[in-house]
């Protein structure tokens, strides 16, 4: 994968990856969940689309009532396919999960 290798140390601001990374459907609602306070970088809140995110960064998202832990493995420079921005992050297992307690 020659271009995750060339994108391994590359930073992004956090709206054009969450776009690229097809986490969201366009890069205005990547900008209104950043600007929404419903992101988290390495743990820490951020209220700026344009904050810049790396591989090795965790971001932690609340999407349609789910949480999504995603490590960022890689940067992208244009929205692709499905397949290919899969590849630009790693899901933590116990995303999305549920609570289910009575």
């Amino acid at each position: 994968m020659p271009e995750s290798e060339a994108t391994a140390g590359a930073r992004q601001r956090l709206d054009k990856w969450l776009w690229i990374a097809r986490v969201v459907k366009t890069r205005e609602a990547a900008q209104g969940l950043v600007e929404a306070g419903h992101v988290r970088i390495n743990g820490q809140k951020t209220l700026k689309p344009g904050h810049a995110v790396k591989p090795g960064d965790v971001l932690t998202i609340v999407l349609n009532a789910r949480v999504r832990v995603l490590h960022i493995a890689g940067t992208g420079e244009r929205r692709g396919p499905a397949e290919a921005a899969r590849l630009l992050y790693r899901e933590d297992g116990m995303s999305g999960a549920e609570s289910k307690t009575p």
